[in-house]
């Protein structure tokens, strides 16, 4: 059995994708640190010696939804004298102290169309001038890219193929967590029982949906939410699938279960960092050196060194100014502090863009006309991604998309060999010519 895992991390080190049964298989590998080395040489392999960031407001537009997910404070019902919707004040407002804080991310999360399970939605839609939630998401992603420059990314839920074209107009990037591909967390006792939002083959469909209309696209996991070790690997073979279909994925998400008080799990045993660790490392093997695997630095703290050392090359969108509303009871890092730790592991923390370089460098296709031209392509105002220069590791504003060899473990790669990092003039200049 030992020679047969060793075969299988032999495959994966030497860039080979690997089969469904060679991913199925690793259900029952044990051996973690083995497991974490050979992720962690991928990740070096396709990424180099960067960690990522992105510099984000997070924009709760509405905290209403027709879900009811046994794990999750970020929804609830109407409360009397609470408006439904923040107000176009309110979201300019939270978008002009992201730009003072230098964010270049404006994050829309919203639960999904509650206006379908609530006439107080309904009503206060209408007072609005729209008849959906998306509607009105629309008009202010729209509204925050033309008066302040943030990248609007966007959560909403489940989308048509319509619906991710309307959206995809004034915003750089889109997501759905695919959570689970486990249809049996669905059935009566279980956390998604009452969500029908959460049953994995409408989630992958829009996923699908987004892939067809061309839509930088954050997806990914939540694990310990009940879930085996293979039906995680099941859900990230589904997503490998889309992503060989279409090549829209971005990012993949490896996010762990933290128990709340006031759910129905709230009893339920947080996901054990081991587990993390491990379900980092396999999205590696599955997706290979160059997908971006993150985990929110936020939810297991104490773990950041190690999650590195699992495989993931980003930290996702980070806070200055808000906090992570779907996670309220767990505060963001302060920037200094994730880039100390991070530094730690002798990796310089960078800061990207809502919309990965790879992706923003083909604009004709990724990108629709608008975001192209808005103010956000065009501003004067120096943003992203990595100041290397203030680092003192290389040139602070690079283009290329060459993929890297490894660097050494103790060092950092020289800067002719930097990884796909993007400044704010190179997505100017990116876009400009496909406009």
């Amino acid at each position: 059995m030992t020679e047969f895992f060793t075969t299988i991390l032999d495959r994966a080190i030497a860039g080979e994708q690997l089969s469904e049964a060679d991913a199925l298989a690793l259900a029952e590998y044990e051996d973690l640190p083995a497991l974490m080395r050979v992720a962690a040489a991928l990740r070096d392999a396709g990424h180099g010696g960067l960690i990522s960031y992105s510099r984000k407001v997070f924009i709760p537009l509405t905290q209403l939804c027709r879900d009811v997910c046994h794990y999750c404070t970020f929804a609830h019902p109407p409360r009397r004298g609470e408006k439904v919707f923040l107000t176009r004040d309110e979201v300019l407002d939270i978008a002009r102290a992201g730009v003072k804080a230098g964010c270049h991310e404006a994050l829309f999360t919203l639960g999904d169309k509650p206006e379908l399970r609530y006439r107080a939605a309904r009503d206060e839609l209408a007072a609005l001038g729209h008849e959906t939630t998306l509607s009105y998401l629309a008009e202010m992603a729209g509204l925050v890219l033309k008066e302040t420059g943030l990248l609007p990314h966007l959560n909403p839920g489940l989308l048509t193929r319509d619906d991710l074209a309307a959206l995809r107009k004034v915003s750089v990037s889109q997501g759905i967590m695919l959570e689970s591909a486990s249809e049996r967390l669905s059935l009566r006792g279980g956390p998604h029982y009452g969500s029908p939002d959460k049953e994995p083959s409408r989630r992958l469909a829009t996923i699908e949906a987004a892939g067809e209309a061309a839509v930088p696209f954050t997806t990914g996991i939540l694990i310990g939410i009940g879930e085996t070790r293979r039906e995680r690997i099941e859900a990230l073979l589904a997503l490998r699938e889309l992503h060989q279909r279409y090549g829209h994925i971005q990012e993949i998400i490896i996010q762990n279960f933290r128990a709340k008080p006031g759910t129905k799990m709230a009893d339920a045993p947080d996901a054990e960092e081991a587990e993390h660790l491990w379900t980092i490392a396999v999205a590696r093997l599955i997706f290979g050196p160059k997908m971006n695997i993150q985990a929110p630095p936020n939810l297991m703290p104490d773990a950041l060194e190690n999650m590195i050392a699992a495989g993931i090359n980003d930290w996702g969108g980070v806070s200055p100014v808000t906090p992570d509303h779907v996670n309220p009871e767990a505060p963001w890092p302060t920037l200094d502090l994730l880039s100390e730790r991070t530094a730690r592991t002798g990796r310089p923390l960078v800061e990207r863009l809502a919309i990965y370089p790879e992706y923003a460098l083909e604009p004709e296709k990724w990108l629709d006309p608008k975001p192209r031209v808005s103010r956000a392509a065009t501003s004067g105002r120096r943003a992203p991604v990595s100041n290397l220069r203030r680092l003192g590791r290389g040139p602070s504003s690079h283009c290329s998309r060459q993929t890297w060899s490894k660097p050494s473990s103790t060092a950092s790669p020289p800067a002719s060999r930097w990884p796909r990092v993007m400044s704010w003039s190179c997505f100017r200049r990116a876009t400009r010519r496909s406009s």
